[in-house]
């Protein structure tokens, strides 16, 4: 049994098609789904988007937050931000996971302090995505 997955950001479209499961980063922890699920709508933390597809690699997309809807044989993912695991340049994720430590750093008000801490954990989970899915963790 499967159900179809469609992944899109303001970019466009990231991914369409049919997985047996997904997994996606809930804002109240990592969860499971699969096909028949009852109806939910929920919010994204940045995190792995991993899409299990039968008799194929796992499809990983990153995401910096968004929407979570499912239906039974539907799941939509509305992400603020995706990008495929694969086409990550970890230097440059690197970087600007350093930059954003450096904003939690230097912030001086809390609006500052409550910006940076976003900024740096949308940059580690992507980087620890592109690490883990590079690395074979």
């Amino acid at each position: 049994m499967k159900i179809h997955v469609d992944v899109v950001s303001a970019e466009g479209e990231i991914y369409s098609g049919s997985a047996t499961r997904v997994f996606v980063p809930a804002l109240m922890g990592e969860m499971g789904i699969l096909p028949r699920h009852a109806p939910l709508l929920t919010r994204l933390k940045p995190g792995d988007l991993r899409i299990e597809k039968e008799g194929e690699e796992d499809e990983h997309v990153f995401v910096s937050g968004g929407l979570l809807e499912v239906q039974p044989h539907l799941v939509t993912v509305l992400a603020d931000i995706a990008e495929r695991a694969k086409d990550i340049d970890e230097a440059e994720a690197e970087k600007v996971k350093q930059r954003a430590e450096e904003a939690v750093a230097a912030a001086d008000s809390h609006v500052d302090i409550a910006r940076a801490h976003a900024q740096l954990t949308e940059a580690a989970a992507r980087l620890e995505l592109v690490k883990r899915i590079r690395g074979g963790h």
